[in-house]
This record gives C-alpha cells, sequence and structure tokens, in this order.
C-alpha cells in the first residue's frame, strides 16, 4: 500500500512538471507580444491602433474559441486536448515565414490569431487539469507554482525576442527616416526577416513538446461526474445569466486582462515614443512588468488566506492600481515608465481572486461560467485598442486614463458586486 502511494505521489509530481512546462511555454508565448507590437510597427509602418491589433490577434482568439475548445476537450481528453494545442501554436508560428517574407501585417496578425486559438485550446485544458490534478484542497498551491511558471517566462520572453529583434532599433529608424523608394522597402524587408529564424525555432520546439505530450505519462482525468455532486444545488435557478456574481465578475476579468495586457504590452513602445528612452533600455520594462507579477505572486501565496482574505487583496489591487495609474499620467520620464511596470504588482492577485468570487454558489452552472471568464480574456484585445486610439487622438501618456475606470470597476467588484446574488 506505501509503494502504491508513493508511486502515485510520483506520477502526479511527473504530471506537475510537465504541465508547468506548458505553462511556461504559453506565457512565453503570450508576452512576446511586448517585442511585437514595437517591433512591427516599424517593420510594418503602423501608428499606435494598428500596432496594438498584435494584442487583438491574440486575446480575441479566447472569445471566439473558449466554448469550441471545450467541445473539442470533450471529444480529445484533457492530454490529447493540449498536444493538439501545441501543433496549432507551432502552425501559427510557421505563417510569420510567409509573412515576414511578403511583409504582410494582415499575414502578422493570422498568425497571432492561430497561435491564440491553440492558446485557447490549451489554458482550456491545463486550467482545470492541474486545478483536479491533486488534492482540492492543496489546488492554490499547484495553480500559484503555475502561475510563477508562467510569469517566469514573460519576464524571459522580451528579453530574448528583445535582443533579436529590436537591437540597435533606434539606428534602423534613424536610417529609415534618410530612405525612401527601393531603398527603403528593402531596408524594412531587411528588418522583417528577423523573425523568420526565431519562429521557425520556436515551431520546431511546439512540436516536439506536442509529441513529448502525446506519448507522456499524463494521466488523464474524468470530469463527466462532476455535475452530478452538484445537481441539488440551485435547483430553482434555469440560466447562468440568473447569477450577477458571475456577470458582475465576467466584466471584472474583461477589465482586469485589458488593464494586464495594456501594462506588459504597451510600456515598451511608451518608454520609447512616449518619454524618448532609448530602445535598448526600453525593451526590458515589460521583463520589470513581469517581474513584479511574479513578487506579488509570491506575497498572495504568503499571505491569504492567512494574514487577508481574497476579497481584501482585491481590494488592495484595485487601489494600488489607480495610484500607479495617476502616477504615470502626472510623473515624467523613468518614474512614469515604471509606474506602469509596476502595475504588474497590482494586477498579480486579481484574476485568481475574481475566479472564485464569481464562479461561488453556482452549483451545475459553474462549468459554464468558467467558459464565461475565459470568454472575458477578450478584455486584453479590446483595451489595448482603446489605449492605441486615444494615443493617436491625444498622447501615449494621456491613454493610460483608460485604466482608471478599470481599475475602479475592479474595485467595485471586490468591494460589493462580487456578494450581489
Amino acid at each position: 500500500m506505501a509503494a502504491q502511494s508513493e508511486s502515485k505521489k510520483n506520477s502526479t509530481s511527473r504530471s506537475i512538471i510537465i504541465i508547468g512546462v506548458l505553462f511556461f511555454i504559453f506565457g512565453f508565448v503570450t508576452w512576446l507580444n511586448s517585442v511585437l507590437i514595437p517591433f512591427l510597427k516599424t517593420a510594418s509602418e503602423l501608428n499606435n491602433f494598428e500596432s496594438y491589433l498584435v494584442a487583438f490577434a491574440s486575446y480575441i482568439s479566447y472569445f471566439v474559441m473558449a466554448i469550441p475548445s471545450a467541445w473539442v476537450l470533450k471529444k480529445t481528453g484533457f492530454k490529447n486536448g493540449m498536444s493538439l494545442g501545441l501543433v496549432v501554436m507551432a502552425v501559427g508560428a510557421l505563417i510569420f515565414i510567409p509573412a515576414a517574407m511578403s511583409r504582410t501585417y494582415a499575414m502578422f496578425l493570422f498568425g497571432l490569431f492561430v497561435q491564440g486559438t491553440g492558446l485557447a485550446l490549451l489554458q482550456s485544458a491545463a486550467n482545470p487539469y492541474i486545478t483536479i490534478l491533486g488534492p482540492i484542497e492543496s489546488a492554490a498551491k499547484r495553480l500559484s507554482i503555475m502561475g510563477i511558471c508562467n510569469k517566469i517566462a514573460g519576464a524571459l520572453a522580451p528579453i530574448i525576442f528583445g535582443a533579436l529583434l529590436l537591437k540597435n532599433m533606434d539606428a534602423v529608424e534613424a536610417r529609415l527616416e534618410t530612405m525612401t523608394g527601393i531603398a527603403r522597402a528593402t531596408e524594412l524587408d531587411k528588418l522583417a526577416s528577423l523573425v523568420i529564424t526565431p519562429y521557425i525555432t520556436m515551431a520546431v520546439i511546439l512540436v516536439g513538446l506536442s509529441v513529448l505530450i502525446y506519448y507522456s505519462a499524463l494521466p488523464e482525468i474524468e470530469t463527466d461526474g462532476e455535475d452530478e455532486k452538484v445537481l441539488a444545488a440551485n435547483k430553482d435557478k434555469t440560466s447562468v445569466f440568473q447569477f450577477p456574481n458571475l456577470l458582475l465578475g465576467t466584466l471584472a476579468m474583461f477589465m482586469y486582462v485589458g488593464v494586464e495586457v495594456i501594462a506588459g504590452d504597451t510600456v515598451i513602445s511608451y518608454a520609447k515614443d512616449g518619454q524618448n528612452i532609448a530602445t535598448d533600455v526600453a525593451k526590458f520594462f515589460t521583463t520589470y512588468t513581469l517581474i513584479a507579477m511574479i513578487v506579488g505572486y509570491l506575497i498572495g501565496t504568503v499571505t491569504i488566506p492567512k494574514y487577508i482574505s481574497q476579497q481584501k487583496a482585491l481590494q488592495i489591487s484595485g487601489v494600488l492600481g489607480i495610484i500607479l495609474g495617476l502616477a504615470a499620467i502626472f510623473t515624467d520620464g523613468y518614474i512614469s515608465v515604471l509606474c506602469i511596470s509596476l502595475l504588474g504588482l497590482a494586477n498579480a492577485l486579481v484574476f485568481p481572486a475574481i475566479w472564485p468570487l464569481a464562479l461561488e454558489g453556482l452549483g451545475r452552472f459553474t462549468k459554464i461560467g468558467s467558459s464565461f471568464l475565459i470568454m472575458a480574456l477578450a478584455g486584453g484585445a479590446i483595451l489595448p485598442l482603446v489605449y492605441g486610439s486615444l494615443a493617436d487622438a491625444y498622447d501615449p501618456q494621456t491613454a493610460y486614463w483608460i485604466v482608471i475606470p478599470s481599475y475602479l470597476y475592479i474595485l467595485f467588484f471586490a468591494i460589493k458586486g462580487h456578494k450581489i446574488r
């Protein structure tokens, strides 16, 4: 019996390591956008609004694919679904090759949407899988470990790809200003081609991981009986729309993901174009944002629920977001840019706090409620576009006013919204 228990423990540990690698991968791919936005803005000659279509293409896939992903996973199971998600991501990476060779921005966006589709499938499988892989009482600990894997990858992504794509970008932009006609087009083609080798490498790694997952010893987890356990709950409810806390929480998730993406994906461009900081320095600010998020995760694992509740953590996050947002707007230079990076600290505990507060009491409606929250990740598609539009109409610094009502709403949900039944 002891040997059997030890074997099960080892199997669970191996599974957690494998899923941790997956969380690392989709953290890495997701936060590449912070480098792609300024890179494609120059290579494809875009304005601010057009450049933030990079975030739109990546995150709108969650809205489009959340419910289809649930259907696919029902057919394939969690393990094969994760393997398939990695293959779809690899296809998206390969689309960058013809996009770079033709310097076609629409094709870059299509590649990002395909990658986002693979990510949506991967997230829809990996999040519930790690939750139910072991004892429910230690699920939060496992999710925290996954979150740290995700954000470490997010911190590394802009450093690695920034070195590959943004090296000497100021000098390149200065040369482009003196060029016209064929010479300018040739220089832009040369710049766009820089993505080819990194994305081929990425595609190979993703396919390799897909094969490893497919042939791995990851146990398949059966969830079909889950609803039967909660069938008696909310027997007088007929629709998921009868849960105000879910609907208000979905909007809070939409706002949160929007400001999280704004904090991570706009800060390099803001440092370059809004505060005239050299690109070789600016390319590290997204890494600072992700480091701030990692610090926030670590604070959360120590303090919640021993010292503060999830609701209190969400309230603190909302207030901190408002303070840092206003500080970024009313200061200049490195201080202003660092305030945007420090929004990572305000954002760290929002996702894990919104999720249980929005789903509390849903009973048999929990699965569809979870799909609502995954669809709400589309906030990362919409709010950065609003930011880009405001940056074109006014300036990149003034555009950060968009984060203030977002954090105010998160604060409302933390204080009152989650209690409305």
